[in-house]
């Protein structure tokens, strides 16, 4: 049984018709970048997988079960703008979403707890290349460090899915390609499920183990809101890399 399936996804706002009929069945551990036109629906086929959103009709399918109906730590989701706490420290961005889960009354941990929580996320950020800047602010931070700390935030909830919103659209192109290399290397040590959008054709090539273009198939120049995109390329990519990640989620698993 496939990991994620769509099953016939419709998305209608009103008279406006974004998505209609996308089907799709996508395996664990599978690196799923997508591509298209500006307003096709990549967005939106996101927020309906983060859980933001629900389908006008039709349903998705999470190892079986109908897709939780609000975000939750299944999901990680990393967005071009940088959604760290700018009045938080580099550490306690990522310790505080242990924090909130763990005691979603009080919102903070003490002592042992608090401690264990702060040394996972200092383990974390050292990973991702920020050891050294656990107590600087992300004002002091570069645009591409604060993307390593936006990932390190979606990561530290050792989320199933992870969701890529244009996420190095605002880099330079020197920062895009360390960015490239610390993604792929962290999905290949995790077995994450990826979705990730991008404008950059050949960000999407390289990056994935499978491209989907979106793209409306049906326009009505009469009614040019009436018909939605779909998916209408589907193509397998980097099959050795697809191997890597599978190898590294099975011994995660002991299967």
């Amino acid at each position: 049984m496939s990991y994620i399936q769509v099953r016939n996804v419709w998305q209608q706002y009103d008279e406006h018709v974004v998505l209609e009929g996308l089907n799709l069945d996508i395996a664990e551990g599978e690196f799923c970048t997508m591509v298209g036109a500006s307003g096709c629906g990549k967005s939106t086929f996101l927020r309906l997988l983060l859980g933001q959103e629900r389908p006008s009709r039709g349903q998705i399918l999470l190892n079986g079960q109908p897709l939780a109906a609000e975000p939750d730590p299944s999901r990680g989701v990393v967005f071009q703008r940088y959604s760290v706490f700018p009045h938080l420290s580099v550490l306690d961005n990522v310790a505080i979403g242990l924090e909130l889960s763990k005691a979603p009354l009080l919102g903070r941990l003490l002592g042992l707890r608090k401690r264990e929580a702060r040394e996972q996320a200092a383990s974390l950020l050292t990973q991702v290349g920020l050891g050294h800047a656990l107590n600087q602010y992300p004002a002091q931070l570069s645009g591409g460090m604060q993307q390593r700390l936006a990932i390190a935030q979606a990561l530290i909830m050792k989320p199933k899915v992870l969701l890529l919103d244009e996420p190095f659209g605002a880099l330079d192109p020197g920062i895009r390609k360390d960015m490239h290399a610390l993604l792929v290397e962290l999905w290949q040590q995790t077995g994450l499920t990826v979705f990730m959008v991008t404008h950059d054709l050949s960000e999407g090539f390289s990056l994935g183990t499978r491209l989907l273009v979106f793209d409306k198939t049906r326009i009505d120049p009469h009614a040019p809101q009436a018909y939605g995109s779909r998916v209408t390329y589907d193509l397998p990519l980097n099959a050795r890399r697809q191997s890597a990640s599978t190898a590294s989620l099975q011994l995660q698993t002991g299967h």
